[in-house]
């Protein structure tokens, strides 16, 4: 006999975790590899690219921002329609767009046909990051729903370590453009790889019930082995404030939560990358080699690999907003004394090493937290619109640093700026408003739960 849809949230949040709820879990992390390959690929192949053109530093940086340009647009503008078409579609729909242009990337004849393409592929990949986010924190049980997200983040620096490795045999065999092929079909082959194991958003089935909601809800209940229901539960009711979009995170029961998280999507984004981009050359600036600054830019990213699986087992035993405010303070912390320790090689590669951990999961965190403040109608573009506003910050903040080292700043002093900022970040964060029963059961499905 079928079960009845009442708690069906529940069900899922007390049940022990299926192969299907896995495996859907690992694709979003495949997906977010991509993140990480994609945002770093400019960098690996910045000095080839600029030795076949002859471009001016200006003009290559240019190039190494529009891709990020491009991930904020898809943030912004794409990402929202997966609360109407599905998040699945949506992810789909912008892997045919990334490959494409890493495929005409690729090609590209000139540095203007590049910035363009690196836009486009860009777009797709912020139109992928909201959706694999949300899929990974739907699909996941009470428990474990922060480890979960947060192995989305450990995808990324996975991409950024990987890729690194990737283009350094690419380009020694064959130049730039080998490297962006590559993406391109490893792009192409998680198309396939989607199709076969990642499932719809649950949520959104029972939200927006597109034709054969039933019939697709209970073949996944009966793949995570949970007995199907008879039918769909009662469609929520819709507030006074409901409305599509922006319109409706900006509505006033959800406005501060929102302009909060657009706040801390921004600080942490902004201390983020300005780590992961400047501390090779910084490095230098302070005193040590070239080889060595390198070395402390691959720390941060081996790092990075182990923060974001730390924070989510972390988040399974206490408040997730909690565990992030403390990476957030921890971060600041290790970067104020990072500069100074830089005569002693051995503290400073392993203070690199430990930002790496803590800055990761900061992202992680965020990313984590952050579907935890929406409803599944307008989660997508809840989550969108922040790593959009975060790469905003992501944009500016290599922007920022590059203008005050011309205006004569030190190494140390950039890095306690950011350090600061890290700590307006933990503000923030600490200042949302998360009900209990959110805090606790993740990220509730209002459909389920209201049955």
């Amino acid at each position: 006999m079928n079960a009845p849809p009442a708690g069906l949230r529940a069900r899922l949040d007390d049940g022990p975790m299926s192969p299907l709820q896995w495996s859907a879990i690992a694709v979003c992390v495949l997906l977010n590899v991509l993140d990480g390959f994609d945002v770093l690929v400019m960098s690996f192949t910045a000095d080839s690219v600029s030795d076949e053109w002859a471009l001016s530093g200006s003009r290559l940086g240019l190039l190494l921002s529009a891709g990020l340009v491009g991930m904020a647009l898809g943030s912004l503008f794409l990402a929202p329609l997966a609360d109407r078409i599905g998040r699945r579609a949506m992810i789909l729909i912008c892997l045919a767009i990334s490959a494409s242009g890493m495929g005409l990337s690729a090609a590209s004849q000139n540095a203007v046909q590049l910035g363009l393409l690196r836009v486009l592929t860009g777009i797709g990949i912020g139109g992928i990051l909201a959706s694999s986010n949300v899929i990974a924190a739907e699909y996941a049980n009470r428990r474990w729903r922060g480890l979960a997200v947060s192995l989305n983040s450990t995808g990324y620096a996975i991409g950024a370590t990987a890729g690194g490795v990737i283009a350094a045999v690419l380009l020694d065999n064959g130049g730039w453009r080998p490297v962006f092929a590559f993406g391109a079909v490893a792009t192409a082959l998680l198309i396939p790889v989607v199709l076969w194991r990642l499932p719809e958003s649950l949520d959104f089935l029972l939200t927006r019930r597109p034709a054969g909601a039933l019939e697709r809800l209970n073949r996944l209940l009966t793949a995570m082995r949970h007995a199907p229901v008879d039918a769909l539960p009662p469609a929520p009711a819709k507030g006074r404030d409901a409305g599509p979009g922006l319109a409706r995170i900006l509505a006033p029961d959800l406005r501060r939560n929102t302009l909060l998280t657009w706040l801390s999507f921004f600080l942490v984004m902004f201390g983020f990358y300005f780590v992961t981009s400047w501390t090779p050359k910084l490095l230098v600036e302070a005193g040590m080699s070239a080889d060595q600054g390198i070395t402390g830019g691959v720390l941060l990213n081996l790092g990075g690999i182990f923060g974001a699986t730390l924070l989510g087992l972390l988040a399974a035993r206490f408040a997730l907003r909690h565990v992030l405010v403390g990476y957030l303070l921890a971060t600041a912390a290790l970067l104020a004394v990072f500069v100074p320790a830089t005569s002693v090689y051995g503290v400073v590669f392993a203070l690199g090493a430990l930002i790496g951990v803590f800055v990761n999961g900061c992202v992680a965190g965020l990313y984590a937290l952050t579907p935890l403040v929406y409803d599944p109608s307008v989660r997508a573009t809840g989550v969108g619109w922040g790593i959009g506003i975060g790469r905003i910050g992501a944009i500016v903040s290599p922007i920022v640093a590059g203008r005050l080292l011309d205006a004569g700043w030190t190494a140390g002093r950039l890095y306690l700026l950011v350090a600061g900022v890290l700590v307006l970040g933990g503000v923030a964060v600490h200042a949302f408003r998360i009900s209990a029963e959110r805090s606790t059961a993740g990220a509730p499905s209002t459909a389920a739960a209201s049955a």
